[in-house]
């Protein structure tokens, strides 16, 4: 997967352009930064920075992150502001990331993670943050199945999907979709005020990370 987004950063931006989604994300482009006015944001997974430049706007910094220098080479070409910043990481290994945030954002990135490591991947999150911090997560529906059908599911129920290149190569690609359930399954005893929202062709889950007794 980390060979394919490699490849696919130069025209990764080409998602949001499907006429389909235009409405979800002009809701999203507002909905996602107003959470996190004033915050230090960690995101995790930021590509290309599409979100990036929205969350930016209104946040006191935000420390993208990736595992791939292609596509935070992408990220940097975006007019941001000095208040952002980069950092190659791997997202189940956030310890050597210096500091402690108050908001995280991960877009289009947990359907991407193995639902046998769908916990692992949120306490290591949370071990960056402070109590109290915002955590929204986005990805998509679903719908997306229109465009590119599961083509197989293995022992753990993850699911899958044939991704073509524009060279036409393909890659088989991890594709989650998760429910409500599990989202909430996922940040069980370590969140509070939870929010869930499914629209047309995205989902949306916001929460607070919770704050422990005397704190």
């Amino acid at each position: 997967m980390k060979t394919y987004y490699k490849k696919r950063a130069p025209v990764y931006d080409a998602v949001y352009a499907y006429p389909e989604r235009q409405e979800d994300l002009r809701y999203l482009e507002k909905y996602i930064p107003d959470q996190f006015t004033g915050l230090k944001v960690l995101e995790i997974a930021a590509g290309t920075g599409y979100w990036t430049q929205f969350i930016a706007l209104v946040a006191e910094s935000v420390l993208a992150t990736d595992a791939t220098t292609e596509t935070l080479e992408q990220l940097k070409k975006r007019a941001l502001p000095d208040s952002v910043s980069t950092r190659q990481a791997d997202a189940y290994h956030l310890e050597d990331i210096p500091g402690i945030f108050s908001g995280a954002f991960a877009g289009l990135w947990l359907s991407h993670v193995p639902r046998q490591k769908y916990r692992e991947f949120i306490l290591g999150l949370h071990s960056k943050l402070t109590p109290g911090a915002i955590v929204v997560l986005i990805d998509n529906s679903k719908a997306q199945c229109n465009r590119l059908p599961i083509t197989h599911e293995d022992e753990f129920g993850n699911t899958y999907q044939n991704r073509a290149l524009q060279n036409g190569q393909i890659y088989s690609v991890l594709k989650n979709f998760p429910t409500q359930q599990e989202l909430h399954e996922m940040t069980v005893d370590i969140s509070s005020d939870l929010q869930f929202e499914e629209l047309d062709n995205f989902w949306l889950y916001r929460y607070s990370v919770k704050k422990q007794p005397g704190t």
